[in-house]
């Protein structure tokens, strides 16, 4: 399980996908389970996985895309404006390698730079640069250099660059994209895990698109699955590194999977969230639970859509989300597939009327 496990962490971190964009992750979800089940997406990108059987609709899905940029101009003299897609804290951009990916498929490497501080007035050496003062430099010298030699044009996607690899400690895993290709990988696993097993429902794996830009794939997505119970799968920030009161950590690494119970885009259905906590109980899976200030997932457009669709957010911590590397450790991960999958034996049709009988 474990090898498996990596194997999927790997290909999908270093996978090239932002939101809009997700088609390498795409490929990956259908080849992994098209011999699963029924293969379908909706007009936004979405992909899914039907795996059938008889009982309440359960899907389980995590988000395909991960933070980046698009190309937004090129200067005469070779060098590409960006904007962001998703949130990006300013400090961790300067001097980081991109890759930026053309219509035709080819991948070019750049760095993002900025003003050197050599040129600047001291108070100005001391303040944050905005996006907007940065550029990519792909090493070209012109426009046209740009657009006929290396292919670019405005609106090609830009993403992090970042390989996955193992860390000196083991089980602690360093790459880009672990928001949410952790999610992704989880989503798959416990998908190849469900389809040789009974289940009392009916159950669809799923990957968004754009959810680092709104959650507007969750949006079309519940209309196409139309599923009764959503089981979301993230790679949510953890809370173990010097600032925070190691008391208070609530996304620890190696502190097993993260049950999300708020934050301020959803509140998670209440009965489910305890339903899963006690499935992590009874099986003995390592998990943590959080209440979120900030933050928010695909949850906050599943669980509004329709007549409104139980939630459940449950995560892998990692260190250093939305930047060029974060850090996992791969024992939180497979303490969330398995967590899913004992999760979703147990969504029968008595359990999910019950989520949300209020009279």
């Amino acid at each position: 399980m474990k090898e498996r496990g990596l194997d999927l962490l790997r290909e999908l971190t270093e996978a090239h996908a932002v939101p809009g964009r997700e088609d390498e992750v795409r490929e990956i979800f259908a080849r992994e389970l098209g011999g699963s089940g029924a293969l379908s997406s909706d007009a936004n990108g979405s992909v899914f996985c039907d795996l059938g059987g008889d009982g309440p609709r359960v899907l389980v899905a995590g988000h395909m895309d991960e933070v980046g940029f698009m190309v937004q101009d090129i200067t005469p003299d070779g060098f590409l404006s960006f904007v962001p897609l998703g949130g990006w804290w300013p400090h961790t951009l300067l001097s980081q390698r991109v890759v930026v990916k053309t219509r035709g498929g080819d991948k070019v490497t750049g760095v993002i730079a900025s003003q050197p501080p050599h040129f600047l007035p001291p108070a100005q050496r001391h303040r944050v640069i905005e996006i907007e003062q940065m550029f990519i430099d792909v090493g070209a010298s012109s426009r046209h250099e740009v657009e006929h030699r290396l292919g670019i044009a405005l609106g090609d996607p830009v993403a992090p660059a970042g390989g996955f690899e193992p860390m000196s400690v083991g089980g602690r895993y360093l790459s880009k994209a672990f928001d949410n290709r952790v999610g992704m990988a989880a989503a798959i696993h416990a998908g190849e895990e469900l389809a040789g097993r009974p289940r009392p429902n009916h159950l669809w794996i799923g990957g968004t698109v754009q959810e680092e830009v709104g959650t507007r794939g969750a949006i079309t997505a519940a209309v196409h699955a139309e599923p009764e119970v959503v089981v979301v799968l993230e790679g949510p920030p953890a809370d173990d590194t010097p600032g925070f009161p190691p008391q208070q950590s609530q996304g620890k690494l190696g502190g097993g999977a993260q049950v999300r119970l708020f934050d301020p885009s959803a509140i998670g259905n209440p009965r489910l969230a305890e339903l899963t906590i006690e499935t992590a109980r009874v099986e003995g899976i390592p998990h943590q639970v959080a209440v979120r200030r900030s933050g928010g997932t695909d949850a906050k457009s599943f669980h509004v859509a329709g007549r409104g669709i139980p939630c459940v957010v449950i995560g892998v911590p990692a260190r250093y989300i939305h930047s060029h590397q974060g850090i996992i450790d791969v024992d939180d991960y497979l303490a969330t597939v398995r967590l899913v999958t004992s999760l979703v034996g147990r969504l029968d049709r008595a359990a999910v009327d019950g989520l949300t009988r209020f009279l």
